[in-house]
């Protein structure tokens, strides 16, 4: 939803997205190991596919043929309360927040124009959820991812189901220092597109 893709459906004990985009066709996700994502990565052949599992990168491995490549580890994260950081932006720099229905997008922009930092969230009936929090190498340390999800997290409408995101390791511990945890190792396999 927050990336402007169609809604999951189910699929063989996952959930499947059409993507449809330049860098990803289709993507899975699975809650746990089952047959479903086995079949599905024995039939896949092309690029651009993407497994994705609430599990290790071991237990995701052994569920592919050899075509696939496992990315770096990332981590399913919850909250149970908002960033409360107000500090200010550091002096020159701007937030702005739009809202569509139920995505909210924030964009950071530096003093020379530049995009400094950005994410976007999407709220459903049982979550809310945060999604590509980026800060640009130059613009780190300054506290602009943490205002960012202050932002997002001042957009929810309802109080009541958790707030969850995806982590690579780096966020992992900005999350964690937040009072984010995990709750689950989320592996990522792709078959590698060799430039045909």
């Amino acid at each position: 939803m927050a990336r402007n893709s169609p809604p999951p459906v189910q699929d063989r004990g996952g959930f499947r997205v059409d993507t449809h985009s330049e860098k990803e066709v289709k993507r899975w996700v699975f809650p746990e190991l089952c047959a479903g994502l086995h079949d599905i990565a024995g039939e896949i052949t092309a690029p651009r596919h993407y497994l994705k599992l609430c599990g290790t990168n071991d237990e995701l491995q052994s569920a592919l043929p050899a075509c696939w490549e496992i990315q770096a580890a990332n981590y399913f994260m919850r909250a149970t309360a908002t960033t409360g950081d107000t500090r200010p932006l550091p002096e020159g720099y701007r937030l702005e927040l739009h809202q569509i229905g139920p995505v909210t997008r924030v964009h950071v922009i530096a003093p020379n124009g530049d995009l400094a930092a950005n994410g976007c969230a999407a709220e459903t009936a049982d979550a809310f959820i945060y999604d590509r929090i980026e800060t640009a190498s130059d613009h780190r340390r300054k506290g602009l991812g943490i205002a960012v999800m202050s932002a997002l997290g001042s957009a929810r409408k309802s109080f009541t189901g958790p707030q969850l995101l995806v982590a690579t390791e780096d966020g992992r511990s900005l999350y964690s220092n937040l009072g984010w945890t995990v709750i689950a190792p989320f592996a990522t396999a792709t078959i590698p597109d060799m430039g045909f």
